[in-house]
């Protein structure tokens, strides 16, 4: 598990929000609030959400940008390739971070144990606020009729409420 950063994405009705809180800490201190861990990649087609060490999240973000152009936007075989390479790489293999991937028609959490996970009920979540947010958005999806956008909003807001690793400035991207 990752302290200091929920990320959470819902695939709801064709769309697809990725959303994470801003706050990075550093053992017990807050080093900044409004950090943005969620990037647009391959020409705003692809959503990348990460929790972990930032240098080690933005190498990871950097390679799977590389795997999506050199597969032509193919969200499963660049995610798989990461994951191949994050695996094996003697030096990749030491990276800590977690990464959430997403496009108009897949979801995917990526670990550095090899995995590419296909999440159940269109949603994913990682970091410290991760299962507190992920709660929050199977009750929001089962129950109300929110879009995902607002799905993930409220969520984080519930993680930010419950987690001390979690602050209430949220971005948002969606497809």
């Amino acid at each position: 598990m990752f302290d200091g950063t929920t990320v959470l994405a819902v695939c709801k009705d064709g769309n697809i929000a990725i959303g994470a809180d801003g706050q990075v800490t550093f053992g017990h201190t807050v080093l900044k609030h409004n950090a943005v861990k969620i990037r647009k990649l391959f020409n705003n087609n692809v959503l990348c959400g990460f929790a972990g060490s930032t240098a080690d999240a933005f190498t990871l973000m950097e390679r799977f940008e590389a795997k999506l152009e050199e597969y032509s936007g193919q969200l499963l075989r660049a995610a798989v390739e990461l994951a191949k390479n994050w695996r094996t790489d003697k030096y990749l293999r030491n990276l800590e971070a977690m990464m959430i991937v997403a496009d108009k028609d897949n979801l995917f959490l990526i670990t550095g144990n090899g995995d590419v996970v296909d999440p159940a009920k269109n949603l994913a979540a990682i970091g410290s606020g991760g299962a507190y947010a992920q709660a929050a958005a199977t009750a929001l999806i089962e129950n109300t009729d929110y879009d995902a956008d607002t799905i993930v909003r409220k969520s984080l807001e519930i993680a930010a409420d419950i987690c001390i690793y979690t602050n209430h400035n949220i971005s948002i991207e969606s497809l």
